[in-house]
């Protein structure tokens, strides 16, 4: 069987519209069901019609776009529905994952740990939000890398894009962030020791808060 091969680099242009209204959506200066029309774009990144488009197709592809006919794009509103079944799939995948890492972890993993979380707490401080988003996402995938199934891998990392509208947001807020810098720092620790139920249940509960907090602002909504 052959790998599943990842889509082929976005050109420059495309990859800084898909960057630039990624952030916009996922920090929720977009809200959902907000239209996605290229002129506009256009005009605001000027950029040619070709890179819009290329780029919405980019941000359909990682589950924070939809397109439809004779509608157009559009920022990806999720139900309540879809989000419980979302998060229900990210718990059994990275369960599974950090039940299947050799612990103790090797060295070279944990130092690179180390060092990204050096790097979250220092965005954090910062107030760089769109790093502390990127290396949470870093974070995780290189802790669930250390299972060595890159298909449990891929499948985490496409779960991870599907939930951004749930998470991305709360990730960069400074009440979740510091909690999952202090979560984080536990996850290295379980990492040195032997016991894989432990890191799992920590894995498991560390998606819940932005999920709860995502489902409580959807019923205040209603």
């Amino acid at each position: 069987m052959t790998r599943r091969t990842e889509p082929p680099p976005l050109p420059v242009e495309a990859q800084d519209v898909a960057r630039l209204l990624g952030e916009d959506i996922i920090f929720g200066r977009l809200a959902p069901g907000s239209r996605l029309v290229e002129d506009p774009l256009m005009a605001r990144f000027g950029a040619t019609r070709h890179g819009v488009r290329q780029a919405l197709a980019e941000l359909e592809r990682i589950g924070i776009v939809v397109r439809e006919k004779n509608k157009g794009a559009s920022v990806r509103a999720l139900a309540a529905t879809e989000v419980r079944q979302i998060y229900e799939v990210r718990e059994l995948l990275q369960r599974q994952a950090a039940l299947r890492i050799p612990l103790p972890a090797d060295a070279a993993l944990v130092s690179a740990l180390e060092a990204l979380q050096r790097q979250f707490v220092a965005a954090l401080r910062a107030g760089d939000h769109g790093t502390v988003h990127r290396i949470n996402d870093e974070f995780h995938l290189t802790l669930f890398g250390g299972c060595g199934n890159p298909y449990l891998i891929g499948s985490i990392r496409h779960y991870m894009w599907l939930s951004l509208p749930v998470r991305a947001q709360r990730t960069a807020a400074a009440g979740h962030a510091e909690a999952a810098a202090d979560e984080h720092l536990e996850m290295i620790r379980l990492l040195k020791g032997h016991d894989n139920a432990a890191l799992a249940e920590l894995c498991v509960a560390h998606l819940q808060l932005a999920k709860r907090d995502y489902l409580e602002n959807a019923d205040h909504q209603r």
